[in-house]
């Protein structure tokens, strides 16, 4: 059985599911591996991160109590299906093939996607530049999605279940560059480890590069979608968005114009 975890946030917080009117904890699915800056767990198992912030304030909005249930990421969506969490705040982002079988909340950050690679190499997302090369990248991402489709006949692609271990391969040598979000490869660049490598290139606008990130809520859990958009709306039309961020980020995170 998953572990729950409380989320240690403050006061009385219902936060109701549609579908079941009892006063059991919210479930919030998350992946167990580090995400930072968005979310990790310290040594004593407190979870930290914007992320945790951003649900503790969302779940006082709502006035619910929260529990994190830590479920693999490759699993997180068939666990949401199976009702064994209430929904995936864990930086997912919106696409359409998602869509079509989760709805999604109002976006609550924006970002983009980087490749990143040994320092002084010269890279360029493009067939000719990664002929021949060893891509690393975690696996059931939009990431993978899009090195699939753009590199799978010029280039081998590995795929990962975290993306520690994609990151763990490119020190090691045994990668040429790993694709992922540009804001959580910023904050492994800033790691000793990762002393020898650097940002080589952004993955094109066009080719999705840019990308909003919601709150994953079964489709037909409707109340408990437009209670999360209320409550994510409220916190950033009310300023208090811009002070969770601000521990974590040196630019708008949010990355969408202010209503």
């Amino acid at each position: 059985m998953k572990r729950l975890l409380t989320l240690a946030f403050a006061a009385s917080m219902a936060f109701a599911t549609a579908s079941v009117a009892t006063a059991e904890p919210l479930k919030i699915g998350m992946a167990p591996e580090p995400y930072p800056p968005f979310e990790w767990k310290e040594a004593d198992g407190t979870w930290k991160g914007f992320e945790i912030d951003f649900g503790k304030a969302l779940c006082a909005k709502m006035g619910e109590e929260c529990v994190i249930v830590e479920i693999a990421w490759d699993g997180i969506i068939p666990a949401l299906q199976a009702k064994k969490i209430d929904m995936i705040l864990n930086s997912m982002t919106i696409t359409e093939e998602r869509q079509k079988i989760i709805d999604f909340s109002v976006p609550y950050y924006s970002t983009g996607a980087s490749f990143i690679g040994p320092k002084g190499t010269t890279l360029e997302p493009t067939a000719e530049s990664l002929q021949g090369k060893v891509i690393g990248v975690q696996a059931a991402t939009t990431h993978a999605a899009y090195v699939e489709e753009k590199f799978k006949d010029v280039a081998e692609i590995r795929t990962y279940p975290t993306q520690d271990e994609a990151n763990a391969d490119l020190i090691a040598g045994r990668l040429d560059t790993v694709v992922a979000d540009k804001v959580a490869l910023d904050e492994f660049l800033k790691s000793a480890d990762a002393s020898g490598l650097a940002m080589l290139a952004d993955v094109p606008a066009e080719d999705g590069g840019d990308k909003h990130v919601g709150i994953a809520i079964r489709k037909e859990d409707a109340a408990l979608k437009a209670k999360v958009d209320a409550a994510i709306t409220e916190i950033v039309k009310s300023g208090e968005y811009d002070q969770l961020a601000k521990p974590y980020f040196n630019f708008d995170i949010y990355g969408l114009p202010r209503q």
